[in-house]
């Protein structure tokens, strides 16, 4: 792969030769990151949970602060990378560019979680559920088998390249029209649901298959299979996926303390073990200076946690360095998490082995993921029912109360309608879902004034 073709400017706009607006002082790339900031998907992320419930009283990590940490994370890393193709005298026809893949990343982490529904993994579980097993498995004979798996594994990372990219009903066309390269950076698994060997986990579902062919001829991305449709990862998405198993496994740790599921010895002692002895003498001592001044145990434990990250930027980068060839290449089958070696990679199991063990499967998330399984489920049936029989009193009722954005045609395919309703659903934020499901069940009725 070629970096003069990676780096493209280009935007995808379907229908268009220019570009809509016309600004000289952000670069194309500043301004996808823009969008994305001021975007209401985005701003919908501060009420969908991470792995906790959103509490009233402690502040821990929802949706948005995690994407913000992430994007900030990936802009470090992105910018080491940009240096060491500088320093590697790497020819670009536009040497600018290069300056921008610490934007690009950024931006791409900005929105790796906006196609995820309410209520954290768990909402990703429900809508699959529901048409694998649950009530809306006797659509299976009205669709394609590559439509059904789609439904029936349902993928919160193709879900977001659909949000990017899709003409929603009223919306102009081409959904944000951001640049070729920020949506190939988004895209952690390029290929469909059929080549998923689980049948989980890919980055396109049969609905914007033709648009991510589009990015990846644009891009020229190697392609690895036609059928099942299947590429090689753009170079940078390492660098995203790098950047968000950097946040969410340590400020999970962090979290856990601040809700007391971790005591204050359990937290320092599973930090503390990312520091060798012997080859991080200095940032020993400096932890050690700082508390004897720092007496605040939430202050110590996020002064450990900012220099976790810093250890695991710098280690994240000099394998992406160490590997460049096999990455350039399409060879490289792993993630750079996993590349991890020496004491990072000891003390980064053993933060995933305890956060398994003490933290997902505590009560308080269970409790978050049996109501939002049960929410969305009951949410999928009523609008499902409803949209393939909109002629009764009751659908026309519910469907009155959905966005325009959401409204489909008598012409439009089943597969079209029903992915109408999971872009509904998927893009509710926790309390938005919880009030429908109440005000569907007459739990909640609204007060007449």
């Amino acid at each position: 792969m070629d970096w003069n073709k990676l780096l493209s400017a280009r935007r995808y706009h379907p229908g268009a030769t220019t570009s809509l607006f016309h600004s000289h002082d952000r670069s194309q790339f500043q301004r996808d990151y823009d969008r994305l900031i001021f975007s209401s998907p985005f701003r919908r992320l501060q009420n969908k949970t991470q792995v906790f419930p959103l509490p009233g009283n402690i502040f821990v990590h929802n949706r948005l602060t995690h994407s913000l940490e992430v994007a900030s994370v990936g802009r470090s890393l992105g910018n080491k990378i940009s240096q060491f193709l500088k320093q590697n005298h790497i020819e670009l026809n536009n040497p600018e560019l290069a300056e921008e893949i610490g934007t690009i990343v950024s931006t791409a982490c900005l929105a790796h979680d906006l196609g995820n529904p309410p209520f954290g993994h768990s909402g990703e579980e429900a809508i699959s559920y529901f048409f694998s097993e649950g009530e809306g498995l006797y659509l299976k004979k009205l669709l394609s088998d590559e439509e059904w798996m789609d439904l029936s594994h349902f993928e919160g990372n193709a879900n977001t390249f659909r949000l990017l990219t899709h003409s929603f009903k009223g919306r102009r066309p081409g959904g944000y029209t951001m640049t070729y390269t920020t949506l190939a950076s988004i895209v952690k698994y390029p290929f469909e649901s059929k080549a998923s060997a689980k049948g989980y986990k890919y980055g396109f579902f049969q609905s914007e298959k033709e648009i991510y062919k589009q990015v990846a001829e644009e891009l020229e991305l190697k392609q690895c299979g036609t059928n099942p449709l299947q590429y090689v990862r753009h170079p940078l998405v390492y660098l995203v996926e790098a950047a968000d198993d950097i946040c969410y496994q340590i400020m999970d740790i962090e979290d856990s303390h601040k809700l007391r599921i971790l005591s204050y010895d359990e937290t320092t002692s599973i930090l503390e073990n990312f520091y060798d002895k012997n080859e991080d003498k200095e940032d020993l001592k400096v932890i050690a200076r700082t508390f004897k001044v720092v007496t605040d145990k939430n202050e110590r434990i996020a002064f450990l946690r900012a220099g976790i990250i810093n250890k695991l930027i710098n280690a994240c980068a000099e394998i992406f360095c160490n590997n460049y060839y096999a990455i350039m290449e399409g060879e490289f089958q792993s993630t750079l998490i996993k590349k991890l070696s020496g004491t990072n990679r000891k003390a980064y199991d053993a933060c995933t082995a305890l956060a398994y063990e003490r933290i997902y499967h505590t009560n308080i998330v269970t409790q978050i993921q049996i109501a939002g399984f049960k929410i969305l489920g009951t949410i999928l049936k009523e609008y499902t029912d409803a949209i393939l029989k909109p002629e009764t009193y009751y659908a026309r009722n519910i469907l009155s109360i959905m966005p325009e954005q959401y409204q489909v045609s008598k012409e439009d395919s089943m597969y079209t309608k029903i992915q109408t309703v999971i872009d509904y659903v998927s893009g509710m934020t926790d309390s938005y879902a919880l009030n429908l499901y109440r005000k569907i069940k007459g739990i909640e009725v609204p007060e007449i004034k």
